[in-house]
């Protein structure tokens, strides 16, 4: 195990020690998520010479909603303070600017991944691969430590592909001890369609293509949903209690009086992204969106 496990509150963003990043590095589109189009590398109109945002109590009404589901799960304050040094972007050179915006995005993929496997630890179910996951820890975290040329030129992707094979088996352990082994990939009768036309277990809905999908009530405990499209889809009521949820979309998917307890590798900006109301049951992990109340 790595002598100190991060705590996953630390993988959040840290907006007070970073120099606007996010509101900087990324590119957005106008539509129903940001209310201007914006290249990435260049300033969001709405940010303060301070790094701060100008409209951050009001981002959803003035139809900045994309903000409000975004988090760099801490690659924020790390680019901006150890990666770099201090040094904002502002008054570095040009070269030095471009460089920050380039390391961000990789750092905040490596982050989500310390994310994941943060949470793989502490599954008791998923112990005969703690060896593993605390090794692709240890490794990650060096990573994010690299110098900014460094995590430039980093094949992050491939990365990501050696970790996810771990992630899956602690999914995959962790679901069979939910449903008692039920869980397994490959059993079962037919699943939704999982983008490959293929046949998989009822519960193993990687990929699934179930936007706008009618699952009020739905029986999803220990469920795979990796990567599966989940946008807008009703789950009102269903139960996703220790579902592997990796990678889902869940925009605009209604989560009212669903069931999440245990839910595993399920994400603050997943959940900042569905709909849902005092009765939705959520894991520790993740917090109740402030702007669920304001929906309802």
């Amino acid at each position: 195990m790595p002598d100190q496990i991060p705590d996953l509150a630390e993988l959040r963003g840290d907006c007070a020690q970073c120099f606007g990043l996010c509101c900087v590095a990324l590119p957005f589109t106008a539509g129903a998520d940001f209310a201007i189009d914006k290249p990435a590398g260049k300033p969001c109109s709405n940010l303060r010479e301070d790094h701060r945002c100008g409209i951050h109590a009001g981002l959803r009404e003035k139809g900045f909603a994309g903000c409000t589901v975004y988090d760099c799960f801490g690659a924020g304050q790390k680019v901006s303070r150890l990666t770099f040094g201090g040094q904002d972007w502002r008054t570095g050179s040009g070269e030095r600017a471009r460089l920050m915006f380039e390391v961000f995005p990789v750092v905040r993929q490596l982050h989500e991944l310390l994310r994941y496997l943060t949470e793989a630890l502490g599954m008791e179910a998923a112990r005969p691969v703690h060896a593993g996951l605390s090794e692709a820890l240890e490794r990650t975290e060096l990573l994010t430590r690299g110098t900014p040329e460094e995590l430039a030129g980093l094949d992050v992707a491939a990365h990501r592909q050696e970790v996810n094979v771990l992630l899956l088996r602690a999914g995959e352990l962790a679901r069979a001890g939910a449903t008692g082994g039920a869980a397994q990939t490959g059993k079962g009768g037919k699943a939704g369609k999982n983008g490959k036309g293929g046949k998989r277990g009822a519960k193993d809905r990687r990929g699934a293509d179930l936007i706008g999908a009618r699952l009020r009530g739905a029986d999803l405990r220990g469920a795979s949903l990796r990567g599966a499209y989940l946008i807008a889809a009703d789950l009102t009521g269903a139960d996703l209690r220790e579902a592997d949820m990796i990678g889902a979309d869940l925009r605009d998917a209604d989560l009212t009086d669903a069931d999440l307890t245990g839910a595993f590798f399920l994400t603050q900006p997943q959940v900042n992204a569905a709909r849902g109301n005092a009765g939705t049951r959520l894991p520790e992990t993740v917090t109740r969106p402030g702007h669920w109340a304001a929906d309802d």
